[in-house]
């Protein structure tokens, strides 16, 4: 996903974000800092959850996109506003339209979410879907604003959404004035770069760690290059942080606030999707488990206290249901299995009887009786287990091998 803002690149300071601060009292909620038992053992320190899943419209877009319809003009807000997205970001500018009256208009690709089409249009949008990708819908955004005149409103690339973001900042330094790390997820770089001027104003000595998806992370070449340098980004499920080109406000910022920046697997995202929604009881999506990510992939390397920002929880259930499943393979507590049986009475009983001795859970069983690789009197069987970790995984395995089964896989 490319963006690019022609307007001229203008530093963030920190009185930009407490003004922010004061426009979005009594718009977007304080949200809480939770303890989080099980990462403050892997880390060694205490580490503490910032809950933007429980922001208003499910994300922390809405302090971008609220401060920077407030800044417009009254010509402006005569004009309307107009946005390109996906998911978060529509519906912040939903709801911030709503709440300041202007009439918001929203382009979403055709494959949308329902559940994120349905909230957008809730929010008070006019909900048009063009495209099957990001890239063409902000083509279609950009020609209705030239067109109509109503303001683009960029998800990431101007600095008062940057502004707005860096409130999630200041809340960190009063909810948890003991902080040392922060880490954050990274897409565009908004919410980084808006985090990192609150709080290297007031406490240089915090260390801001950003998190990109291994397969669209744009800035450490970027950083490399000394400029916003646009990469192709593969397939991630954390597709609220794939952004194949920083903007150019916030790359600027972030150069400057941002002590580094991780890439964390598609394996240790669905696994901190997995740990949110166990230990935390919190549904939280893909990107904005990314810092919980980088978390799980080297805990020893972060100084606590630690609060990781867990910036959205917008997740369509299939999506999740998916993702869940992939982080429970991933914890080693989802196997799959396939292997060749004689293709008589009970061969089946007797394989699901070892199965029941190792304490394994039979998920689904699926036969295969046509492949041309099957003799004449076997069975291709292929199993989905539900497991208790690595060891138990190891212990199942063994004990087909010893009553003399063979996996395929």
């Amino acid at each position: 996903m490319s963006f690019r803002t022609t307007r001229p690149a203008r530093h963030v300071m920190l009185d930009d974000v407490r003004g922010a601060q004061k426009m979005l009292s009594g718009v977007a909620r304080m949200t809480a800092l939770e303890g989080s038992r099980h990462l403050s053992g892997l880390v060694g320190a205490p580490v503490h959850l910032k809950c933007e899943n429980l922001q208003r419209t499910g994300s922390f877009k809405l302090r971008g996109a609220y401060v920077r319809i407030s800044g417009l003009r009254p010509e402006e807000r005569a004009a309307g506003v107009v946005a390109a997205s996906a998911g978060n970001h529509a519906q912040g500018v939903a709801l911030a339209s709503s709440l300041l009256g202007v009439a918001s208009t929203v382009f979403m690709p055709i494959g949308a979410p329902l559940p994120k089409v349905a909230a957008t249009r809730e929010y008070g949008a006019d909900v048009r879907l063009h495209g099957q990708v990001v890239d063409e819908t902000l083509e279609a955004a950009q020609s209705h604003a030239r067109d109509t005149g109503a303001v683009f409103i960029h998800p990431f690339d101007h600095p008062d959404v940057i502004a707005g973001q860096g409130t999630v900042g200041l809340e960190i330094l009063e909810q948890c004035p003991e902080v040392r790390t922060i880490v954050v997820g990274m897409g565009g770089g908004g919410l980084a770069a808006g985090i990192g001027v609150a709080v290297k104003a007031l406490r240089p000595d915090v260390k801001v760690v950003g998190v990109q998806a291994q397969t669209a992370a744009a800035y450490p070449g970027s950083l490399a290059a000394g400029r916003p340098v646009a990469v192709d980004c593969g397939p991630t499920m954390a597709d609220g942080i794939m952004v194949g080109l920083p903007g150019d406000v916030p790359f600027e910022i972030v150069r400057e606030v941002v002590d580094e920046v991780r890439t964390v697997s598609e394996d240790a995202l669905s696994s901190a999707l997995l740990l949110c929604l166990e230990r935390a009881k919190l549904v939280v999506e893909p990107a904005g488990a990314s810092p919980v990510a980088a978390l799980l992939s080297d805990p020893g390397s972060f100084e606590g206290p630690v609060v990781a920002v867990l910036s959205g929880g917008n997740i369509d259930p299939l999506v999740l249901q998916r993702v869940l499943r992939h982080g429970m393979a991933a914890a080693g507590r989802y196997l799959s299995l396939r292997l060749r049986l004689a293709d008589r009475p009970g061969a089946l009983a007797n394989l699901l009887g070892v199965l029941t001795v190792v304490d394994a859970n039979v998920l689904d069983v699926g036969h295969v009786r046509t492949d041309p690789r099957l003799g004449l009197t076997e069975v291709e069987v292929e199993l989905q287990l539900e497991t208790k970790g690595p060891e138990h995984c190891a212990e199942v395995r063994r004990a087909l091998g010893e009553a003399g089964y063979t996996v395929l896989d």
